[in-house]
């Protein structure tokens, strides 16, 4: 029995430190095909580069393997909810991941990609075996990050929880769930790439939740 996408959740960590270990080819076909369905599923353009230390040479240590982030300009938003889905399966997989914006040489990944006119890298999802399974790290409290309008039911609660545990740019939290009635929204506030860090949390809530956010 394989790790649900809950405990991918509860284990996943951000790592810096890989080891130089290959990640072996029935891994990789699986990745490749999450890859594809969320391609074809959200109109992005994501894509894998393999063995290619280059491209974190002094950023992520021993990194050489990554998904870049490709995608229509403007899908900031959309992104970050199927790079959640990349990082999990990552996780699912016995592998160890870490979200990047900056601790990359964009250059080097644009030669190993295919970018359309139309289309921009925003990050990376570096990935490999981990020289450690990485710690959890602080969050805001649960009620900084969202407003109700009544007490708070289980689900929501269990979406707010899973919510705090997505990776964001900085740790920065810039996001606010709301539940009116039974329909939930999100939004992001402003600063550095908090319209990625909106998706990403988005897709945890609902994974914790059982419930989509408008």
């Amino acid at each position: 029995m394989g790790m649900t996408l809950q405990e991918a959740m509860a284990a996943r960590h951000s790592v810096r430190s890989y080891e130089s270990k290959a990640v072996p080819e029935d891994l990789r076909a699986q990745l490749q095909q999450e890859v594809e369905r969320i391609n074809r599923e959200a109109g992005l353009d994501f894509q894998l580069i393999w063995d290619e230390p280059s491209v974190f040479a002094g950023k992520v240590a021993g990194a050489q393997n990554c998904v870049a982030l490709v995608g229509p300009k403007g899908a900031d938003e959309k992104v970050g909810y199927y790079s959640a889905q990349v990082l999990l399966k990552i996780q699912q997989l016995g592998l160890n991941s870490v979200w990047v914006a900056m601790s990359f040489n964009k250059k080097e990944a644009a030669k190993r990609c295919k970018l359309g006119s139309d289309e921009s890298m925003l990050g990376a999802v570096a990935f490999g075996y981990g020289t450690t399974q990485g710690k959890p790290r602080k969050s805001k409290p649960m009620e900084a990050l969202c407003k109700v309008d009544c007490p708070m039911p289980e689900w929501f609660r269990a979406g707010m929880e899973a919510a705090m545990l997505a990776p964001t740019a900085m740790n920065q939290q810039r996001f606010v769930f709301a539940l009116e009635g039974d329909e939930v929204t999100a939004k992001a506030k402003l600063g550095p790439l908090t319209k990625v860090d909106l998706g990403i949390a988005k897709c945890f809530f609902e994974l914790g939740s059982g419930h989509k956010v408008a």
